[in-house]
C-alpha cells in the first residue's frame, strides 16, 4: 500500500466530509474509489462544467424556451447555410 498526502484548504475539506458522510463515506474511502475509476476508465473522471450558466447564457436559454413556447419557428431561415451567414454578420 502507498499513501497520498493532500494538502487542501480547512474549509473544503470540510465542505467535502459533509458531502461524503452524507453518502455515508469518508474521504479516504472516496479517494480511493476516484483512483480506482480513473484506472478503469484510462481518463480523469471530472465534469468541469458549471452547474449554472452564466447570465448570457442564461438569457439564451430563455430566449430559447420563449422562441419554443411560441411555437418554434423565431426567425426565417431557408437553409443552415443563411443561418450560419446571418450568425457570422452579427
Amino acid at each position: 500500500m502507498a499513501s497520498v498526502t493532500v494538502r487542501v484548504d480547512e474549509k473544503t475539506k470540510e465542505q467535502a466530509t459533509e458531502i461524503v458522510e452524507d453518502f455515508g463515506f469518508d474521504l479516504s474511502s472516496v479517494t480511493r474509489a476516484f483512483y480506482r475509476q480513473i484506472v478503469r476508465e484510462r481518463r480523469i473522471p471530472l465534469n468541469l462544467s458549471h452547474e449554472t450558466p452564466n447570465d448570457e447564457t442564461a438569457a439564451a436559454l430563455k430566449e430559447g424556451a420563449d422562441i419554443m413556447a411560441r411555437g418554434g419557428n423565431a426567425s426565417s431561415f431557408s437553409t443552415g447555410r443563411d443561418l450560419l451567414d446571418a450568425a457570422y454578420k452579427a
